[in-house]
């Protein structure tokens, strides 16, 4: 696998996409030019690009340097508003997941839910509003490595948003999270035609990643040139 210093033009860069679940963060990198490798410790038949069972702060750890590039989604659900509503408990994997990064000595990024910012360190939020999506959807994105984002403007939330998981009405925005309606909609929204509900209610909008991923892109050039 390559090296930042040993990116050519007529190859594409590799990224590992860590937590992958079914793909919404790997598409936008992989439409931002990058080969996409996707981990995560359950099946993925609905992964659309290369992937890989097994837990994935352990594939960091011990392949995570061979990729020009890595993304981290660790689960969300420790910090969703809806798992706390139900009472229940999931690990928190934010500060391993951080440790394993850092371990690699690559960039990265890793992504979270409005209930984890406060774990993140000075995190950039996307909003679907800055991509042009009918949802707003934010997401808080820590980066390290030498590698830093610049946001978007974002728009005033001038639309109004549907609430969890209830039906859409004409000329709002759709929030899709938890036992939703309206799959079929989600999928045109969000850009992600090969995901069911779960997918859906779970990821990043591949808008979000293919602009990361050409910022990323960006960086791996300089540091190329500089060396």
């Amino acid at each position: 696998m390559t090296h930042p210093t040993d990116i050519r033009r007529e190859h594409r860069p590799l990224l590992l996409d860590a937590f992958c679940c079914q793909g919404g963060a790997g598409m936008g990198y992989h439409r931002a030019g990058f080969e996409v490798t996707g981990v995560d410790k359950d099946p993925q038949p609905r992964y659309p690009l290369g992937f890989h069972q097994g837990d994935a702060i352990d594939f960091i750890q011990q392949f995570g340097a061979s990729f020009d590039f890595i993304h981290a989604s660790p689960p969300c659900q420790h910090d969703t508003d809806c798992q706390r509503i139900q009472g229940n408990t999931h690990p928190d994997l934010i500060a391993p997941t951080r440790e394993a990064l850092n371990a690699t000595g690559r960039p990265w990024v890793m992504e979270n839910v409005r209930g984890a910012a406060h774990k993140l360190r000075e995190p950039v939020m996307l909003c679907g509003a800055m991509f042009g999506l009918r949802t707003y959807r934010h997401r808080y994105f820590e980066t390290g490595g030498g590698f830093t984002l610049t946001p978007p403007p974002h728009p005033t939330h001038t639309v109004p948003q549907a609430k969890m998981g209830r039906p859409v009405p004409e000329g709002w925005y759709g929030q899709f999270v938890g036992n939703f309606s309206g799959v079929p909609h989600a999928r045109q929204v969000m850009d992600v035609p090969w995901m069911n509900r779960e997918g859906i209610r779970e990821c990043i909008p591949p808008a979000y990643t293919q602009w990361i991923g050409a910022q990323a892109a960006a960086h791996l050039n300089a540091v190329a040139v500089a060396a």
